[in-house]
C-alpha cells in the first residue's frame, strides 16, 4: 500500500524526529537520497553540468546539500539563488566548499540552463501555495526547455502538496524524490501530472506518521488479498448474482458492455433487466435475461444500474432493495441525495468530472482542478461510497475519517466511449462477490486500468478490448494464482 500524508501531518512527524535526532541529520539523510537519484539518472557523475533554482528554506537545502555531495564527485554545479538574502546558509557554505558557484538570476543562469545535465527545482517545498513567483516562471520554463532532466526537490515547485491542485504556473519534472512519505499532491492531478516518476526516500519518518493516512494507493498484494476466489463448495449463488440495469433503444450498446464487465467481476451469475436483452444474449448466452422491471428480476447479491438507460423504474426498484446498489452514468441525473442517504445497504456512486459537476451544482473545470475536494464532497452529501472517474481515479467512504483511495493503474487510452460501461458491471460484480463498497470500486477501478495497459500496448483501445482483457488483468495481479 502506498500511503500518502497531509503537510501538516508530515511536518508533524518531522519535529519530533529532529527532537530525537543530532542537528540537521534529517536533510543530511534527504539530500543524500536526492543525489543519489539524481547520480543514477546522469550515469556518470564526473564533469556533468547541474544546475540548482533555489528558493528559501530547507526545500532550497536539501537542494545545496545534494549539490554538495555531487560536486565532490566531479560534478560542475551552479546554484542560482533566488531568494540570496534568505537562501540556507549552511547548504550553501556547503556547496561552496565542494567547489561549486552561487549565480545571479541573470544571464549566466539563463547559460547554464541551457548546457545542464540535470536541474534541481528546489524553489518552493510543501508549504508553497499560489503557483510559482513570477520571479521564478522564466527560470522554471527554462529548465524545461533545456532538454536536461529536472528534478524536484520534495515536489514539484507550484504545485499544492496537501490536495493535488494547481493553482497558477508549475515546474514540470521527470522525476521527484520525495522525503518521508508521499503527499497527496504526488498521487492526484492535475498535480501528479507535473511529478514525472515519483522516487521516496526514506528518512525515518514512519514510527512518527500516523496509522490512519490521507490517501492511500492499492498496489498487486492488496488488490490480491482483496479479490474474491471461490472456494471448492461454492456455487453460483454463494458466490453472488449481480443485476445489471443498462441500457435502452438507443443505447443497446451499454447494456452489452456492463454486462461483459459484470460477467468478469467474480460474481456467480449475471440478471440483466432492461430492454437489451436481445442484444446481450446475443453477445453473452450464459446472461439470466429477464424482460420486467428489476423488481421482478429475482434475487441479487448487488445492482448495478445506469449506462445507457432511459426512464423507467429501474433505479426506483434498486434502490428501494436491500442490497448494495452502484450507481452510474444515466441514473446520476434523477438521483436524489435523500433517497440515498435513506438506505439501509450501501450504495456506490461512479461519476465523471461532468456528472460529479451536476451532482453538486458546480463547473465541471472546479471539479477537474479540485478532485480530492470534490469527491470528498459528494460522499458526505449522498452517504454513499464514490468512485469519481478520470485521469485519476479516486475512491472516496462517507466516513471522513477514511483514507481517500487513489488508483494507480489506467492509460490516456482508456478515455474511449462504453469504457466506463464495462467498469460498473465489473464493479458491480464485485459488490455481489461479498466485497465492501470501498474495496469493490477501488478494486474494480484498479483491474479495470490494468486491463485498458494490457489491452492497449500503446495503440487505441475499444471499450470491449477492455472487457476482454480482465482475466489477463485478474492473472497479472495474482501471478496466474
Amino acid at each position: 500500500m502506498r500511503t500518502a500524508y497531509g503537510v501538516e501531518t508530515v511536518r508533524a512527524a518531522e519535529r519530533a524526529l529532529m527532537a530525537e535526532s543530532p542537528e540537521g541529520a534529517l536533510m543530511r539523510r534527504a539530500a543524500a537520497g536526492l543525489a543519489a537519484v539524481c547520480a543514477g539518472l546522469l550515469g556518470r557523475v564526473y564533469g556533468s553540468r547541474l544546475v540548482l533554482l533555489v528558493g528559501s528554506g530547507d526545500n532550497g537545502g536539501d537542494a545545496l546539500y545534494a549539490g554538495a555531495y555531487l560536486a565532490r564527485r566531479g560534478a560542475r554545479v551552479g546554484a542560482v539563488l533566488l531568494a540570496p538574502g534568505r537562501a540556507h546558509a549552511g547548504g550553501l557554505a556547503a556547496l561552496r566548499r565542494a567547489g561549486g558557484r552561487a549565480l545571479d538570476a541573470g544571464g549566466e543562469a539563463y547559460a547554464q540552463l541551457a548546457a545542464a545535465d540535470l536541474v534541481l527545482d528546489g524553489i518552493t517545498g510543501i508549504g508553497g501555495h499560489g503557483g510559482l513567483r513570477p520571479d521564478a516562471v522564466p527560470l522554471a520554463r527554462a529548465a524545461r526547455e533545456s532538454g536536461a532532466a529536472v528534478v524536484a526537490v520534495d515536489l514539484p515547485s507550484g504545485v499544492e502538496a496537501g490536495d493535488g491542485t494547481v493553482r497558477g504556473e508549475a515546474l514540470r519534472a521527470d522525476v521527484t524524490v520525495t522525503f518521508g512519505a508521499y503527499k497527496p499532491g504526488l498521487l492526484i492531478d492535475p498535480a501528479a501530472g507535473h511529478t514525472g516518476a515519483v522516487r521516496l526516500v526514506d528518512i525515518g519518518l514512519g514510527p512518527y506518521l500516523p496509522a490512519v493516512p490521507e490517501a492511500e494507493a492499492l498496489q498487486h498484494a492488496d488488490v490480491a488479498r482483496l479479490l474474491p476466489v471461490p472456494a471448492g463448495e461454492s456455487d453460483k449463488y454463494r458466490r453472488g448474482l449481480v443485476g445489471v440495469v443498462a441500457g435502452s433503444a438507443k443505447y443497446p450498446g451499454a447494456a452489452v458492455l456492463a454486462v461483459a464487465g459484470a460477467l468478469r467481476g467474480g460474481a456467480g451469475g449475471v440478471r440483466y433487466a432492461g430492454p437489451g436483452g436481445a442484444a446481450v444474449l446475443a453477445r453473452y448466452p450464459e446472461t439470466l435475461v429477464s424482460e420486467g422491471p428489476p423488481a421482478q428480476a429475482g434475487r441479487v447479491q448487488a445492482w448495478a444500474v445506469g449506462p445507457g438507460l432511459a426512464e423507467g423504474p429501474g433505479l426506483d426498484d434498486a434502490l428501494a432493495s436491500d442490497v448494495p446498489v452502484l450507481v452510474d452514468a444515466d441514473a446520476l441525473h434523477t438521483l436524489d441525495a435523500a433517497a440515498v442517504r435513506a438506505r439501509s445497504a450501501p450504495t456506490v456512486l461512479t461519476p465523471h468530472a461532468g456528472e460529479a459537476a451536476a451532482l453538486l451544482g458546480a463547473e465541471r473545470a472546479e471539479v477537474e482542478a479540485g478532485r480530492l475536494a470534490a469527491v470528498r464532497e459528494i460522499a458526505a452529501r449522498y452517504g454513499a461510497t464514490v468512485l469519481l472517474k478520470g485521469s485519476t481515479t479516486l475512491v472516496a467512504d462517507p466516513d471522513p475519517g477514511v483514507p481517500v483511495r487513489v488508483n494507480p493503474t489506467g492509460t490516456p487510452w482508456l478515455a474511449t466511449a462504453g469504457s466506463g460501461d464495462v467498469l460498473s458491471g465489473l464493479t458491480g460484480s464485485l459488490l455481489a462477490a461479498g466485497l465492501a463498497p470501498r474495496d469493490a470500486a477501488s478494486v474494480g477501478a484498479y483491474l479495470h486500468g490494468l486491463a485498458a495497459r494490457l489491452a492497449a500496448g500503446g495503440a487505441p483501445l475499444a471499450a470491449h478490448d477492455v472487457a476482454d482483457h480482465i482475466p489477463a488483468a485478474w492473472r497479472n495481479v495474482t501471478g496466474g494464482a
